[in-house]
């Protein structure tokens, strides 16, 4: 088992070693091969030089190395053989060269200090280990002393030494009390890098029995404590009576209590020192001084700068700290104390010297047989260092000759090398601070071509990015590579491919016709070998949707989209990442197909989600931001400033404004005097503003608070500010909207909005009611009141107009004289009727009425306008009376005429006028009579079509509803309607007007016709109903087509002419759910009008005909107009001369605004006509 973890490591350290060759041979990391190569031994672990070991402790000088063969392992102690046989202490572990002193069972480790150094050897040579000084750790016992007690006077420096024992390694350092507690340390009192305790000056403070100082050995985990110093201080209060005697007054009042000093160093001392310190390490210089006050340190560099980014200071900057440090830190450092009183400086000179270090270090050499090559081994130092070699570990002067070889100073040079030639060679470089040792091999192999690469390993690459064949190899000498592809493809050459010496080919934009078969060559003179690899090349990933940029409101949802598009051999993994990192684990993140959700968003999903689509081959991403909005935090610390009678000054901290700037800040105030709780709005402010100065009102106790705004919305109000209660003054504003309007005809009611409790400026408001009669000489007449906002003055005139004014007052005064304002007392109802009222009857349906107007101090009130009461009294058709209904239309204003619109024709009214008045309306004028004239009618009531014959049809009719005049005639036109509803010669009868039935003849049998029916009177024709019927067939013809249709043959027919039929309505009913028309509908709409449709003169055809329209008889040559509006001459009166009914409305001049019909009821539509089936002998002469 230990042989295979050697043999393991064996190869790893083999690689390690030949990736560091200098020439063009490399051993490629390929275990079946490491297995078969020689190599010689190669240190791969060893113990520190300088090595300090626990007394108590077994010591382990560890040696391992690695080789092919294994090698073995033997060492020297102080330069002599070290034979491990017989010391039965000593044992080295199995095939390693590490060493094991048994001290845990009865060995001393003093006995085993020394130099120890490790020798790893096989067939191919030897390496050496560093030189291996072993010491135990000593952590000796303070010796003893007797320590007097420090008695010092306040404002003296002091110095406590530690002084402590010698160890190895040295001890660290630091003082407690006895309670096991560091002692504080400032820039007066703290420890020296030697580990003493200075006082730059001692305060009765420092008196204690319990300084102590302690050092800890860290290898053997020991603390040393010394005996504890005792300090006590002495002011200049405890001087003695004697002392204070031999003063003069002078001398004891114009003294200082504590002596002040300038600055002396404690350390180090004089005014120069020197400091030698190795490159690399860790200066530390240091500078502590005694003063009254304590002096502070400063650090500079005579003639330059303190290294940037390596200077620290330590120990309130008593320490100047300079970390890896080089021949440039060289030079002249000066501390500087400094306090109130002067000054002291110290000059230490620094000197870097430099153990060896590197410049090239050898490295390992694998030739072929007959190579060249070289080992350079180049270091310094200050002093600079010796160079000497070594082979195999001897002298390289005393070693075994080698032709090949040859030493020139701190290069080797090999020519023309044999398998003999290898060997492991030592440099060494030292000089008085130390020394390098490097190993480096030089392995001579001849090895014929292998190829490391599997057979026939399978390459994919994504297109348009750069594909790597490998061909590994091994070969000594080097073998040359040749690349084709295919079978039997020539070699590969040209800039589309490019040729790596580690027999790497690569294609760096490899397509779709770059998939193949590849061969690789490796030959040298000692054989030839090939393989085969496959190469496909893959579509690349791609997003084709990214995720977008979002704005979300807090608590909305939002998702991200990551649509991708990828080779169909290829399987994506979608990964999603918040800032760079996994997702939170929330179940309000839906991860999706092709998305991302996120549910109830918060502040904390604000960040970068990024879309990561990850194949074998390749990987893309793409990312958007979501920025998580909200109403801004409420602002706070309201705080008032330059607080004035009428003014103060609000400021405030805004909150935070949630991703969505702050547009402005709206300031509201309470006034806890008069409406406690009740926040009113006092002024906005831009959002950047945070300050604003507001306007106050006296007598107001405000609060404030401020409300932040951004496009989300309005914050949560700010916590109020503090109280601020203004002076009382007096009212800087009077009542509003004072008015005068008598209630009663001999009163007059004054009111008045009362002023708020803000509004009162003080204590005590009230209001002055001021008023007296205009347009008269009078004094005005005043009273005073409170809580109240109406006044009513008695006794006065009825409507005559007054003066009034109402003005505030409170405890300190009143406010500015008030504007008047003009007031009536009250109305009575109007006096007289308007007079001269004539009727001037326009048309059937309008008539216009004209009056006189009263005589405005019989209105008594402000005049309203007139109104007409108007009602029909009978119709004059049928001279019967039914119940009257009144109706009014009001005419604002001082008119003398108005329209009375929508009469009824050919009947009789009555009308009245009456004026009026806010407080209601005046008598009526006497009845005027008026009468309409004829109208045209109405459309009979109804029209029945009975009893049908072979040639004749009886018609039944109803009077018209509404006959509008008297009756003189009815009109009846009628046409035949044919199988293919082509219309026939129009027939127009005059029926007169006591009639109320016709029959028909010499009709055509089972034929279809259509009728118009309507009623006159002497003004014109009235709206017309239609009708339709059908004649019954002849008998005989009836039998003849019942012999038909018992016949067999002819049933099959009809059969099939109904499939056929059924077919036809399925495809008209599909074309016209698509908008389509079929044939019948496209006549129609091609044929709307019958009057436009005459008969054809030539051959006696009928025109097509369709029932868009029936209620309009069709006349050859002739059109019926359709128009039914009133023509213009009917009237020439202006709308504005209408006057207000239901639906009227006057514009502000008084004038009329509605809307005036003198249209002929509608004619009925085709609902109206029959809806008899016809007979079944009729619906089969219609199949034919």
């Amino acid at each position: 088992m230990m042989k295979k973890k050697i043999m393991s490591a064996s190869k790893a350290s083999l690689v390690l070693l030949l990736c560091q060759m200098v020439s063009a041979l490399d051993v490629p990391l390929d275990s079946k091969l490491l297995e078969e190569l020689s190599q010689p031994p190669t240190i791969t672990q060893q113990s520190p030089k300088d090595y300090i070991v626990d007394p108590r402790e077994n010591i382990v000088i560890q040696c391992e190395a690695k080789g092919k063969p294994p090698p073995s392992f033997s060492w020297t102690r102080n330069g002599t053989h070290f034979d491990i046989d017989k010391d039965a202490q000593v044992t080295m572990k199995p095939n390693s060269g590490t060493l094991v002193i048994n001290i845990m069972n009865g060995g001393k480790a003093e006995a085993y200090e020394g130099v120890y150094q490790c020798t790893a050897r096989n067939e191919r040579g030897a390496a050496i280990s560093n030189n291996i000084v072993i010491r135990p750790s000593r952590s000796p016992l303070w010796t003893k002393e007797k320590l007097e007690p420090n008695q010092v006077r306040e404002g003296d420096s002091l110095v406590l030494h530690c002084r402590p024992p010698v160890g190895l390694p040295p001890p660290i350092i630091f003082w407690m009390d006895n309670a096991f507690q560091r002692l504080p340390q400032s820039e007066r009192v703290s420890q020296g890098l030697n580990g003493d305790l200075y006082f730059s000056n001692v305060q009765p403070e420092d008196t204690r029995e319990d300084y102590i100082c302690y050092a800890r050995f860290n290898h053997t985990q020991t603390i040393q404590q010394k005996q504890p110093i005792s300090v006590k201080v002495f002011s200049m209060d405890s001087l003695n009576d004697t002392i204070a005697a031999n003063l003069s007054d002078t001398d004891i009042y114009g003294a200082k209590p504590v002596t002040e000093r300038q600055p002396v160093l404690l350390t180090p001392t004089g005014s120069t020192s020197t400091k030698v310190e190795l490159r690399g390490n860790v200066l530390l210089l240091e500078c502590i001084a005694a003063g009254l006050p304590t002096p502070v340190i400063r650090w500079i560099k005579e003639g330059g700068e303190l290294p940037a980014n390596r200077t620290f200071f330590e120990n309130f900057k008593k320490t100047l700290k300079i970390v890896d440090v080089s021949e440039a830190d060289s030079g002249n450092y000066k501390c500087i104390a400094r306090n109130t009183l002067g000054s002291a400086h110290h000059v230490i000179s620094v000197t870097v010297k430099a153990a060896p270090y590197w410049i090239t270090a050898p490295r390992n050499l694998v030739l072929s047989p007959g190579e060249d090559g070289t080992l350079i081994c180049r270091a310094n130092g200050n002093p600079k260092p010796d160079i000497s070699w070594l082979a195999n570990g001897v002298p390289i002067a005393i070693a075994p000759e080698d032709p090949s070889r040859k030493v020139d100073g701190d290069t080797i040079i090999f020519s023309q090398v044999q398998e003999r030639s290898s060997a492991v060679y030592q440099c060494n470089a030292s000089n008085e601070y130390g020394y390098l040792l490097a190993n480096a091999f030089v392995n001579v192999l001849a090895e014929p071509p292998r190829i490391l690469t599997a057979a026939n390993k399978l390459y994919q690459v994504i297109a348009d990015s750069p594909a790597l064949l490998d061909c590994a190899y091994f070969g000594s000498p080097k073998p040359e590579i040749e690349w084709f592809k295919g079978v039997k493809g020539s070699i590969l050459r040209g800039n589309e491919y490019v040729f790596h010496d580690n027999g790497t080919l690569e294609i760096p934009v490899a397509q779709k016709d770059s998939s193949g078969t590849y061969t690789c060559v490796a030959r040298n003179e000692l054989g030839k070998i090939q393989n085969e690899v496959q190469l496909e090349v893959k579509d690349p990933t791609m997003i084709i949707k990214q995720p977008e940029y979002k704005v979300i409101q807090r608590y909305g949802q939002v998702s991200f989209e990551c649509i991708i598009k990828h080779d169909s051999t290829l399987l994506p993994t979608v990964i999603w990442l918040k800032d760079n990192g996994e997702l939170p684990g929330d179940e309000r993140f839906l991860v999706g197909k092709d998305n991302l959700t996120i549910m109830n968003v918060t502040d904390k999903d604000d960040g970068t989600y990024t879309c990561i689509v990850n194949t074998t081959l390749d990987s893309v991403s793409a990312s958007a931001v979501l920025t998580v909005v909200a109403r801004p935090n409420p602002p706070f610390d309201l705080e008032l400033t330059g607080q004035l009678e009428r003014s103060v000054e609000l400021s405030w901290v805004p909150g935070d404004e949630n991703n969505s700037p702050i547009t402005n800040f709206v300031i509201e105030y309470e006034d806890g005097l008069h409406e406690p709780g009740v926040w009113h709005h006092q002024t906005e402010v831009p959002g950047t503003q945070t300050t604003v100065q507001l306007k106050l009102s006296p007598y107001v106790n405000y609060s404030f608070r401020v409300i932040a705004v951004n496009e989300i919305g309005r914050s949560q109000p700010s916590e109020p500010s503090e109280q601020y209660l203004t002076k009382s003054a007096n009212p800087d504003e009077n009542p509003s909207n004072v008015q005068g309007i008598g209630s009663e005809p001999d009163n007059l009611v004054i009111t008045w909005e009362s002023l708020t409790g803000f509004q009162s400026n003080g204590p005590g408001l009230q209001y002055k009611v001021s008023w007296r009669q205009k347009d008269v000489d009078d004094e005005w007449t005043s009273v005073i009141v409170a809580n109240v906002s109406k006044y009513i003055v008695s006794g006065t005139p009825t409507f005559v107009p007054y003066e009034i004014k109402v003005q505030a007052l409170n405890d300190l005064g009143y406010a500015p004289e008030p504007s008047e304002v003009i007031g009536h007392s009250g109305e009575d109802l109007p006096m007289v009727a308007p007079g001269n009222v004539q009727v001037h009857v326009i048309n059937s349906t309008l008539a216009k009425v004209h009056w006189d107007t009263v005589p405005l101090k019989t209105v008594r009130g402000h005049l309203q306008g007139y109104k007409v009461y108007y009602w029909k009294v009978q119709s004059l058709s049928r001279r019967s009376k039914r119940h009257v209904e009144k109706k009014i239309l009001t005419f604002r204003g001082n008119k003398t005429f108005g329209m009375l619109p929508g009469l009824e024709p050919y009947s009789s009214y009555k009308l009245n006028v009456r004026v009026v008045n806010g407080k209601g309306e005046g008598p009526a004028s006497p009845d005027k009579v008026f009468k309409t004239p004829e109208g045209v009618p109405s459309s009979p009531s109804f029209l029945k079509i009975t009893n049908p014959t072979l040639d004749s049809l009886t018609l039944e009719w109803g009077s018209p509803t509404h006959p509008n005049g008297v009756l003189t005639s009815y009109i009846l036109k009628f046409q035949p309607i044919n199988n293919t509803h082509e219309l026939g010669p129009l027939v127009e009868i005059r029926i007169p007007a006591n009639e109320s039935s016709l029959i028909l003849k010499n009709l055509n049998y089972s034929t279809r016709y259509k009728f118009y029916f309507n009623a006159q009177t002497s003004v014109g024709s009235g709206s017309q109903i239609t009708e339709e019927a059908v004649t019954i067939m002849d008998e005989a013809m009836a039998s003849r087509q019942v012999d038909i249709a018992t016949q067999g043959w002819f049933i099959g027919l009809m059969c099939a002419v109904a499939l056929l039929i059924l077919i036809l309505l399925i495809v008209c009913f599909i074309r016209r759910n698509k908008g389509g028309k079929y044939p019948v509908k496209e006549k129609e709409d091609a044929h709307a009008d019958p009057e436009i449709q005459p008969m054809k003169e030539d051959d006696g055809t009928f025109g097509e005909y369709s029932d868009a329209e029936d209620h309009k008889p069709l006349k050859k040559g002739s059109r019926t107009p359709s128009d039914r509006t009133v023509k213009k001459e009917d009237s020439d009166d202006s709308l504005v001369d209408y006057g207000e009914g239901v639906n009227g409305q006057f514009n502000e001049d008084g004038s009329f605004i509605g809307q005036y019909s003198g249209k002929k009821e509608k004619e009925p539509a085709e609902g109206n006509e029959s809806s008899e089936a016809p007979s079944p002998v009729n619906a089969m002469n219609s199949f034919v």
